[in-house]
């Protein structure tokens, strides 16, 4: 049974992540086999008239003007995939390659690159069985699109480069590296001729960026939902309040993130021991990085659905350069015939993914600065509260209990302060034709690596808040949600008495965060998701 089906209109980023982490398989419709074939008849029509066409049957980029013979129309293709196959940098993860591979069949599927119908079923073919280009993870501008990785997945296609062939479910672990050729051979596939037009569609657009932001809205979403867990035991545990979280507050400043991580916290801590001893306590006010939690994590929220809004269009877009439409209606200066008209635009170009991505870097540093704040106050004895011990240790001075991970949080924030302005740079190529460009692909790659910081940070703070928890009274108990956080933290922490090595307990407790374990969890308990 197919798990996604490819229409050039409805992908998402849960689909992308579907594909690219769990061996979903993929199935073009028969509406947008029609339309890649309309496309392609177009094209057909405009080799017939024998019309100078850009990346038809011209040179490329500043060379533009440059003619190319009808029997050299198939050797430009493969030249072009050849030659922007340059990359360099550490190869890309298997889940991204195949995020890339996804997202450039879905705009392919639009028909308006005018590529033929086998090209985009053996692209299809390859992602179902398991044959993954090898592709080099920089050289990308993000405008002509992401061309230089685009084109080492290409290669793949014409039985050249170098591909990753697993014998299970795409989802599994191991992996034959073969030459492009000896890969589809696994598949019963054949290397492809490429006719006109064809390289130019498959390597044209921004397909590596906007795979890597589907990811990273996903691993951002449920980032934040653990962040909010980890908030709301901190506050049970520091002895804070959730008055915060009050609806009242929130209804008078309606920003949706805001609320939302409000009403998370509120229903994490529902029937808490813990909050209602003292509710009528002397404190006056919480430090801000709990009493703001719901202002901050929802600042952040609403940053990654600014992302997600972009990444949702991005994928169901056309994105290739030139874009082939019927004449009908179609501005008199296009190339063409009377059936066809080619369009050169700049859909290629990744700024609409860049900003937003560096917003969303930003974001994710200001959502991990304030998570390592509240790690702080559970360790700090000049700031904790009088039932915990100094960083959480059993014997403090002989040991330094979670003293440095809180240094490695910290560590990590700085890291997230230091990047996240790729998509403001811009390089000219092409001898000045390409005289503009997005970075998108940096800014994305960016992006991936610190929703992972991110995701670290939090990870240190449940272990801490989960930690903390050993300190209160047993007799006031968490919260229904916030014990279901406890419970699935624990058996993270070091089993032995004493001081022990953090570094797997916080990889584990990653892990948690970006698997999805302390949502599944919470869930389970509240009988409603976390929103």
């Amino acid at each position: 049974m197919t798990d996604v089906l490819i229409d050039g209109e409805s992908l998402t980023p849960e689909d992308v992540a579907a594909v690219a982490r769990e061996g979903a398989t993929v199935a073009l419709s028969d509406e947008a086999r029609s339309k890649i074939r309309a496309s392609r008849d177009r094209i057909e029509d405009i080799l017939e008239h024998d019309e100078a066409v850009y990346g038809v049957n011209t040179g490329f980029g500043d060379l533009v003007s440059e003619r190319i013979p009808e029997e050299d129309l198939e050797t430009l293709q493969e030249n072009l995939l050849r030659s922007h196959a340059s990359g360099t940098g550490d190869e890309l993860d298997r889940e991204v390659v195949r995020a890339m591979m996804l997202a450039r069949a879905n705009t392919l599927a639009k028909g308006y690159s005018g590529i033929r119908e086998r090209v985009v079923e053996a692209l299809v073919t390859m992602l179902n069985e398991g044959i993954h280009p090898v592709v080099r993870s920089r050289g990308s501008l993000g405008a002509s699109g992401d061309l230089a990785p685009l084109a080492h997945m290409a290669l793949v296609l014409i039985g050249e480069g170098q591909a990753e062939v697993v014998d299970d479910p795409p989802a599994a672990g191991g992996a034959d590296r073969l030459p492009g050729d000896a890969a589809l051979a696994t598949a019963g596939l054949e290397p492809l001729s490429l006719a006109a037009k064809e390289g130019l569609a498959l390597i044209n657009g921004t397909q590596l960026t906007v795979g890597i932001g589907a990811l990273a809205v996903v691993d951002a979403e449920r980032t934040l939902r653990a962040a909010d867990a980890a908030g709301a035991l901190t506050t049970e545990v520091t002895m804070s309040t959730t008055a915060n979280c009050d609806p009242k507050i929130h209804g008078i400043r309606p920003h949706a993130g805001q609320a939302a991580s409000a009403r998370n916290v509120r229903r994490l801590t529902a029937n808490s021991g813990i909050i209602e001893s003292h509710r009528n306590c002397d404190r006056i006010q919480d430090a801000y990085s709990i009493r703001c939690l719901p202002q901050v994590h929802g600042a952040a929220r609403d940053a990654v659905e600014h992302l997600r809004e972009a990444v949702e269009v991005e994928l169901n877009s056309a994105t290739d350069n030139p874009l082939v439409f019927p004449a009908d209606g179609v501005d008199d200066r296009a190339s063409g015939t009377g059936r066809a008209a080619v369009l050169s635009g700049g859909n290629f170009h990744g700024a609409p993914l860049a900003h937003r991505l560096d917003y969303f870097v930003a974001a994710m540093a200001d959502l991990a600065s304030i998570c390592e704040r509240r790690t702080d106050r559970l360790l700090n004895p000049h700031v904790q509260e009088p039932h915990l011990e100094p960083f959480l240790a059993d014997h403090g001075g002989l040991e330094s209990g979670y003293m440095i991970a809180q240094y490695t949080a910290a560590a990590l924030v700085n890291d997230l302060r230091s990047t996240g302005r790729a998509g403001t740079d811009s390089t000219p190529v092409s001898g000045n034709q390409e005289d503009h460009v997005s970075m998108s692909a940096n800014a994305a790659i960016e992006a991936r690596e610190a929703v992972e910081t991110a995701a670290t940070v939090v990870g240190i703070e449940l272990l801490s808040a989960t930690r903390g928890l050993e300190f209160v009274d047993d007799d006031l108990a968490p919260g229904v949600g916030t014990g279901a956080v406890a419970t699935a933290v624990e058996p993270a922490l070091p089993d032995a008495d004493g001081d022990q090595p953090l570094h797997g307990p916080i990889d584990d407790a990653t892990v948690m965060v970006l698997g999805g374990l302390i949502e599944e969890r919470t869930n389970a308990v509240l009988g409603e998701d976390l929103e």
